[in-house]
């Protein structure tokens, strides 16, 4: 990536939400094989940062079915989330580890935003909030045969809606022809309350009406690989 170049200015960005599942019989290995197998991993985590990808880690144990970590992931190709992703999966404890979740998505200049602000940007830039909650989103057909006006209406409102509630940022990502759903929509904040009244403020717009599918919801807490480690008994 060019020098002085933001993330979000990047020409192409492509974005992942990853989400793993420990297989529970890694917990009855000793005590020595977990620990290596958290060494092998951890280094497989830095050595797949590299060449403009870069990884954010939460944890979701306990706090989601079949999911322990959470990865939010982006990088310049396609390619290089594959070949990162790979080495996780064969390192130390990613070879207890299940993709239970995977969203692609690609960051692109939204067509109903003229001048994003601080909530809409890639989630990569500043300081990370204490939550992510990430899923797949998709419209209906009834929807992109709307008029431009008529969309871009509709979307005021919930913009409107959205910018009541500063402290939660957003990141939404293009899954056309990448993956199953359109969209993959990103949030962070650091009080889930207020997320909460977010979410149920946006049931009442008229956006609502086009959703087709916004599940599975995935939360995790923003932790160091490190701490994540620690929690799964690989410290």
């Amino acid at each position: 990536m060019a020098a002085g170049r933001s993330m979000t200015d990047a020409a192409d960005i492509y974005v992942q939400a990853l989400a793993l599942g420990l297989d529970p019989a890694w917990r009855r290995r000793s005590d020595e094989e977990r620990h290596d197998d958290g060494c092998r991993f951890r280094d497989a985590a830095a050595a797949a940062d590299i060449d403009g990808a870069r990884t954010i880690t939460y944890s979701s144990v306990g706090l989601e079915p079949s999911v322990d970590v959470l990865l939010w992931r982006m990088a310049p190709s396609i390619d290089t989330l594959e070949e990162g992703a790979a080495g996780l999966l064969r390192s130390g404890i990613g070879r207890w580890l299940t993709v239970t979740h995977s969203f692609i998505g690609r960051i692109a200049p939204s067509q109903y935003v003229r001048r994003p602000t601080g909530q809409e940007q890639s989630l990569f830039d500043g300081e990370r909030s204490r939550y992510l909650v990430v899923y797949p989103f998709t419209k209906s057909t009834e929807w992109y045969l709307l008029s431009k006006e008529a969309r871009q209406g509709v979307m005021n409102e919930h913009m409107r809606v959205g910018h009541g509630y500063p402290q939660v940022r957003q990141a939404l990502a293009y899954s056309f022809g990448l993956d199953s759903q359109d969209f993959l929509v990103a949030y962070e904040t650091d009080d889930l309350i207020e997320f909460g009244d977010l979410v149920r403020a946006l049931r009442s717009t008229e956006s609502r009406r086009s959703t087709v599918s916004d599940s599975p919801i995935l939360l995790g807490v923003h932790r160091p690989l490190d701490e994540i480690l620690d929690l799964l008994g690989a410290g």
